[in-house]
């Protein structure tokens, strides 16, 4: 069995720009964000900007929009504290599910709501998809390095 200090991972480090968007709004609704704070979130994060910068397994991530900006920073394999896409605090927990695409099963700390995750895979081409998930419902996000 190889350790972790041989295998190599995907590199998320970089500028990216998103390309397509599917079930954002859906994804909102699921977590019971009303209609008037779903369309204005939906119009801010119509072209955020990722920066991403990873040393190893950890990683920074800044997220920018025309409304907020946020930040998290984490290393794979162990628990973090962030807030949900609705801004609940919750504690999330990474894992590399393959060596380019990272897991993370978000809970939370207090309240109730539909189960949280992301993910994030680099694929072939050199896209990074971004999976988030709220109970049964699915968004995905395409981005590329700018």
């Amino acid at each position: 069995m190889e350790s972790d200090m041989e295998r190599t991972f995907a590199d998320f480090s970089g500028s990216w720009k998103m390309k397509s968007s599917e079930n954002f709004e859906e994804l909102l609704k699921a977590l019971g964000v009303n209609v008037f704070l779903r369309k204005i979130a939906v119009a801010a994060a119509s072209k955020p900007a990722v920066e991403i910068t990873q040393q190893g397994e950890s990683l920074s991530i800044q997220t920018s929009t025309s409304v907020r900006t946020t930040h998290v920073s984490f290393t794979v394999g162990e628990s973090f504290n962030e807030t949900t896409v609705d801004g609940r605090p919750c504690t999330s927990f990474p894992k590399w599910e393959t060596e380019s695409k990272i897991t993370c099963e978000q809970t939370l700390q207090k309240g109730e709501g539909p189960e949280t995750s992301w993910t994030r895979e680099l694929t072939n081409d050199g896209q990074m998809i971004l999976t988030m998930r709220a109970g049964d419902v699915v968004c995905t996000r395409v981005y590329e390095r700018d």
